[in-house]
């Protein structure tokens, strides 16, 4: 065995370098997915759209992502008290991981609590500004709680992103319609 000391700055030079290009991998396939959403149409757009709701999935914890599973199993077969429950421990684990505040936020409308579903999304669109998601979530609870216009700007906000979005295509011709005082 060689007596001298191992020199370990050539592996933390590397180890920081794999930090540093990792996170910017993952924003580099984001922002190509997001520039291929603005131009996409029909299945595409919706597979590209699918394609970045699965990197925004991507926690890197095991114990986030079984806590998101139970959370969007319990969503799925309409618990959503339980989806709650197990969506509020994923934001205890990890409570700067969007997602979990986007997934909550969805329960949370689903029980009829606009409150804490708007905070939810609040902080969802705080951690990631881009979320598609929350934003179709906020806009959705605008228009039922009489805001049209607060509702017409969000889902201008999600076309800019995914012009191809069907709900947003839907949305925003009657809500101009309605906030321009033209009959519907």
């Amino acid at each position: 065995m060689d007596p001298r000391p191992l020199n370990l700055k050539p592996f933390l030079a590397i180890a920081a370098l794999a930090l540093w290009i990792a996170p910017a991998s993952a924003q580099d396939r984001l922002d190509s997915l997001f520039d291929a959403l603005r131009t996409a149409q029909g299945s595409d757009a919706e597979q590209i759209a699918g394609k970045i709701a699965s990197e925004w999935s991507k926690s890197g914890s095991p114990t986030l992502d079984y806590l998101l599973d139970r959370g969007r199993a319990a969503l799925d077969e309409g618990e959503t008290a339980r989806a709650i429950f197990h969506l509020g421990a994923a934001i205890d684990h990890a409570p700067d991981f969007a997602e979990g505040y986007n997934l909550r936020a969805t329960a949370y409308f689903l029980e009829g609590q606009f409150g804490p579903a708007l905070e939810d999304i609040r902080r969802a669109l705080t951690l990631n500004p881009r979320h598609f998601g929350a934003m179709t979530g906020l806009a959705v609870i605008l228009q039922d709680i009489g805001e049209p216009e607060a509702a017409l700007e969000v889902w201008r906000s999600v076309a800019r992103l995914y012009p191809a979005n069907p709900q947003a295509e839907m949305a925003i011709p009657k809500l101009e319609r309605e906030v321009d005082g033209l009959p519907l």
